[in-house]
């Protein structure tokens, strides 16, 4: 499989997560080469030789969502057949989550005692209209016993947004100011996801976060990034509940 990491949280056990990167594929330019996204441009037979060198490492297919910058989370228990949306859910071993992200912010859930399992995409739009409260809100969990990883996204020296993203922002929670600073460019503000998730994370009482440290725009070799080259490939986030011994 390409190259990619662990998502660097302590987890349970029976808990699996994975995180790819643009390394390791056989997509040429510019979507090279670890490109899993089936709607960039890119080959058909491509994607399907990079998203057959990840499956070796999993338990089963990913369930590949079509992601709208919208709040609903699929619940990969009932075999769905209509994958829209930009969140999906498990309890069941060997069901895999996944999101697609290069820029916008994936964000992977677990309970701390490893019976179900969440992964969410996060654009801007996606985390004001309440993204990461779905998902939440759809693991029957209590927020103290969640624990969360924020993916590679946007740096917040590179995600430039205009006044009315900030201010949308702001009108829903005044401490969100904290997350936008001034931009050089007239009118416009850069802002951090990974704190506005953070937040948005701790109002729902979820103080376990993990990950945020990586900016796609900044990091050319290791992520895609559609703010930085427009045309690109798609990096997935993904984690699954193991299978045990017996089967279960």
């Amino acid at each position: 499989m390409n190259e990619s990491y662990a998502p660097d949280w302590s987890i349970p056990a029976n808990v699996r997560a994975l995180q790819t990167t643009r390394i390791g594929g056989v997509s040429g330019a510019p979507w090279d080469s670890f490109n899993l996204g089936d709607h960039v441009g890119d080959a058909p037979e491509a994607v399907a030789a990079n998203r057959a060198l990840l499956r070796r490492g999993l338990p089963g297919d990913p369930f590949w969502l079509t992601q709208v910058h919208g709040t609903v989370a699929v619940d990969l228990d009932k075999r769905p057949k209509i994958s829209q949306g930009d969140a999906a859910y498990s309890r069941q071993p060997g069901n895999v989550c996944a999101v697609m992200t290069a820029d916008c912010l994936p964000v992977l859930f677990c309970d701390r005692q490893g019976s179900v399992v969440a992964a969410a995409h996060a654009g801007w739009r996606g985390l004001l209209a309440g993204v990461l409260e779905n998902a939440v809100s759809a693991m029957q969990v209590a927020p103290e016993n969640i624990l969360a990883w924020l993916g590679p996204a946007i740096g917040p020296a590179c995600f430039e947004v205009g006044s009315e993203v900030r201010d949308a922002f702001v009108s829903d929670n005044a401490a969100a100011s904290l997350a936008f600073a001034p931009s050089a460019s007239d009118g416009k503000w850069l802002c951090d996801i990974y704190l506005l998730a953070r937040q948005r994370l701790l109002r729902m009482g979820i103080t376990a976060v993990s990950g945020g440290e990586a900016c796609t725009v900044g990091d050319g070799g290791r992520f895609f990034s559609y703010r930085r080259d427009g045309v690109t490939g798609r990096m997935a986030s993904l984690i699954w509940l193991e299978r045990t011994a017996s089967g279960v």
